[in-house]
């Protein structure tokens, strides 16, 4: 019976080593991972108290229509009537609140347009697809279309 395991000893070894490993990893884990991760599910608990204190960046449709009637109107009926206003011109929390006076920025006439419209594998098909280069290869999007009411002018 002890010629049986006369030549483990390697194997003994690596099982030593794969213990260590397990044990530093155990204990890795545990400095590593903060005592609130998995509260609510795979999240930290805290990061909600983190995002709390931030100010909001993003106003929302409605406090955009307050202010922005013409827009609405031109919108409504239209393909993109359901669209956030800060989809496309980015998020306008400050502006809203009074804190930022300049006029946002206009998105660019064509690399926001492609961004959703360009055909791609897996979009629903009743969605508005085009293929850049057969559709216009260069110029701006808003060259034949309004952004708000999409339609051809």
């Amino acid at each position: 019976m002890r010629d049986r395991f006369r030549d483990a000893e390697h194997v003994f070894r690596v099982a030593l080593i794969f213990a260590l490993l397990v044990v530093a990893f155990l204990l890795l884990r545990a400095w590593f991972i903060p005592d609130d991760f998995g509260v609510y599910g795979f999240y930290r608990a805290g990061a909600l108290d983190d995002n709390r204190v931030r100010p909001p960046q993003y106003a929302g449709h409605s406090t955009c229509a307050d202010c922005h009637a013409d827009v609405v109107d031109t919108r409504r009926g239209s393909r993109h009537e359901r669209v956030a206003c800060e989809a496309c011109h980015g998020p306008l929390g400050r502006h809203a609140a009074g804190e930022d006076e300049a006029t946002p920025a206009r998105p660019d006439g064509r690399a926001s347009c492609i961004r959703c419209h360009d055909a791609r594998a897996g979009k629903p098909a009743g969605f508005p697809q085009v293929v850049v280069a057969d559709h216009a290869d260069e110029g701006p999007c808003t060259a034949c279309h309004q952004p708000h009411s999409p339609a051809i002018r």
